[in-house]
């Protein structure tokens, strides 16, 4: 998770971090890339070349943060298809910053924006499980590394 936390800090969006479960800091890092997003969608329309490329970078480096929290061996099918989706993301906004394509841009925020309200649905009971099962695994490694 601390490839996403310096990711997301370099967003610029620090405030939430100090307090924020590992499911609030996905949230926050979505609505990261979400925001970029729209910045170089803007950028692109105003041929603002530094800025679309500047936030384009910070998109692509805030899901790529995304996809290596993924936990492999928990997640499953899951993690893998999201892993594929995340790896499209990024592939997606290369290109649309190679053409200055805000419609590719919004197939991205489109997808990204579906991922995040699944995201956001998860029924608090379902996170305190996904918090204890990350304590207990976290306290495994550390048993096993002393």
């Amino acid at each position: 998770m601390s490839y996403g936390i310096k990711a997301y800090k370099s967003v610029g969006i620090k405030d939430d971090l100090a307090v924020a479960d590992p499911h609030r800091i996905i949230q926050l890092l979505m609505q990261g890339s979400l925001e970029n997003m729209a910045k170089a969608k803007g950028a692109m329309e105003r041929k603002d070349f530094a800025e679309k490329s500047r936030t384009v970078s910070k998109a692509m480096s805030i899901i790529s943060a995304l996809q290596h929290s993924l936990d492999m061996d928990v997640g499953g099918e899951v993690s893998q298809n999201l892993w594929s989706l995340y790896d499209f993301m990024v592939n997606h906004l290369m290109q649309a910053s190679r053409e200055s394509s805000p419609a590719k841009v919004d197939d991205v925020i489109e997808i990204m924006i579906k991922i995040k309200s699944g995201w956001d649905a998860i029924p608090v009971e379902e996170r305190q499980k996904g918090f204890q099962m990350l304590a207990e695994r976290q306290g495994q490694s550390a048993l096993a590394s002393a």
